[in-house]
């Protein structure tokens, strides 16, 4: 197995999934999507497989028992061994202590923003805070409803994070939109459109 699949991203999400409680992949894979749209769309079954695989020859993770359920395929259920647990805790250390900078495909997109021009951009970031709005509220009532249901805060503290981002970005389109209706962020050269 590649050391490469050691730096994968989603090493620290199934550690952190085994540090809760011994799975299979299959059982992996459809928590890390039931919790994240985020992982919904970046983990593939392969690519699971290919993590897990890579940890086990790590020594991350071991063999805890093999299940069957009918004529299904037998399942490998791993456990999370104790030098996976210090892998984990150290990736958790770095990333948290660390900050980075993240490059995001809106940061990429708004770096070109001045090729909208002023009616394009305003369009674009109004539609993006439409959606992004819609995406806050929703989110915000998915939190209260966990925190409703007994889940502790400790459990859901990312969502509170990425509510956190999410809102600060709503903050910034709103007053980058404000700038260019006013005039304080203009077009070099495109002073007619720049005021519209």
């Amino acid at each position: 197995m590649p050391r490469r699949a050691l730096d994968n991203p989603i090493v620290l999400a199934v550690l952190g999934l085994l540090l809760e409680q011994p799975s299979h992949p299959h059982q992996m894979l459809a928590e890390l999507r039931r919790r994240s749209d985020h992982h919904a769309a970046a983990i593939t079954r392969g690519t699971l497989y290919n993590t897990v695989g890579a940890l086990d020859e790590a020594g991350w993770v071991a063999t805890q028992s093999r299940e069957r359920s009918g004529n299904r395929p037998e399942r490998t259920v791993y456990a999370l061994t104790q030098a996976g647990r210090d892998e984990l805790v150290r990736r958790l250390e770095s990333q948290i202590r660390t900050p980075e900078r993240e490059f995001s495909r809106f940061l990429g997109a708004v770096s070109y923003l001045g090729a909208l021009g002023p009616r394009g951009a305003v369009d674009a970031l109004a539609e993006r805070a439409r959606r992004l709005g819609e995406r806050v509220a929703a989110d915000e009532d998915r939190l209260a409803e966990a925190l409703e249901a007994g889940v502790p805060r400790l459990h859901v503290i990312e969502a509170e994070y990425a509510l956190g981002l999410a809102r600060a970005e709503l903050a910034w389109i709103d007053s980058v939109i404000d700038d260019i209706r006013t005039g304080s962020l203009n077009w070099p050269g495109n002073r007619e459109e720049a005021n519209a």
